[in-house]
């Protein structure tokens, strides 16, 4: 197979590559060339596809699929996609649950209405700039393009910081806070598991939206938070909060404690999403443990969470450890869970 990869050098970008490289697939990737050298064996074509002309140096080349992790202005997507129409066989492009339009329902389908977008703007929040790149992809190439909606991204190479940050603070030791209750079910996807599925798919011309996430309940709060302590052996002690505590002390989920959506919250759905056609595709997720120990083992390598490449940074996640002394002091913790064994 013969992948043209748009991007490469990002956490899902660098994980597809890595993939395909594994597999003995040709591979290019096209990006500015600022985020380091592409691995051994991969060309690297430059090009700015925001620029005029900055697409050039895809002229004349074929292949038969495009993985594409574009979250910018549509119109780069839709000048994109024009440019390729008749040197790719498939195209994937890596969207996102965010573009299902509120209120969204527990349990949405890829069959939910989306946010309104135009396939042909220059900027916008999040969902409209996925939702018109999604518009733009599908005007040119119908249904040879395959709109894989992932959720909560997990694994080594995480750029945002979710999983680094508990994995940080459980090695740093002590009482950690930790949101309630312990069996709170938490879905998400390693970014090893979502790359192998997109070139799987995008190799069998797969096409239309796909929701891209682990099954309802493929681990739990307390499960995820057990293997960040078995993964640091860190001496460590969750202190579970409730959740109601919580947010009337300000807590905001998702950001000040990541990954956790409490239950009634507006953006609960996000846990719960259908995903029956992914797996009937043939996506497999591997155990929590291995995604949060591989992610350690990644961490303690790199340092520090790397720079998003190509994109503007982020604000911080988590909550500062003077912030966190704060809650615990003024909350009242009850005591650790005790987790089961395995």
């Amino acid at each position: 197979m013969r992948l043209l990869m748009l991007g490469g050098t990002g956490f899902v970008g660098g994980a597809t590559v890595a993939e395909a490289v594994h597999r003995g697939w040709s591979v290019t990737v096209f990006n500015r060339g600022r985020h380091g050298a592409p691995p051994q064996g991969v060309r690297r074509l430059v090009g700015d596809r925001t620029a005029a002309d900055g697409l050039t140096a895809l002229a004349g080349g074929e292949w038969d699929l495009v993985v594409d992790t574009w979250d910018g202005a549509p119109r780069a997507a839709q000048a994109t996609a024009r440019a390729l129409a008749g040197q790719v066989g498939h195209y994937v492009y890596v969207s996102s649950a965010s573009v299902y339009a509120p209120p969204v329902a527990a349990g949405a389908t890829e069959q939910a209405p989306v946010v309104d977008a135009d396939p042909g703007a220059v900027d916008g929040d999040y969902p409209t700039l996925k939702s018109g790149a999604e518009r733009a992809l599908r005007e040119v190439f119908g249904d040879r393009v395959l709109l894989a909606r992932a959720g909560l991204i997990l694994g080594p190479g995480e750029d945002i910081g979710r999983l680094p940050w508990w994995l940080t603070r459980v090695a740093r030791g002590g009482d950690v806070l930790a949101p309630g209750p312990a069996d709170l079910p938490v879905q998400y996807v390693d970014v090893r598991d979502l790359a192998a599925y997109l070139l799987d798919a995008g190799a069998a011309r797969r096409g239309g939206a796909v929701n891209v996430v682990s099954r309802p309940g493929h681990t739990t709060t307390g499960e995820l938070l057990t293997a960040c302590l078995a993964a640091t052996g860190a001496d460590a002690r969750l202190r579970w909060a409730d959740p109601e505590q919580l947010l009337a002390a300000g807590v905001v989920p998702w950001n000040d404690l990541p990954i956790w959506i409490p239950a009634g919250h507006e953006y609960r759905w996000m846990q719960q999403l259908d995903v029956g056609r992914a797996y009937a595709d043939g996506l497999t997720c591997r155990p929590v443990a291995d995604t949060v120990t591989d992610t350690w083992s990644w961490l303690r390598r790199v340092g520090a969470v790397p720079a998003r490449a190509g994109r503007p940074a982020r604000a911080p996640v988590g909550l500062d450890p003077a912030r966190e002394a704060a809650l615990l002091a003024a909350i009242g913790v009850e005591q650790p869970v005790p987790m089961p064994p395995g």
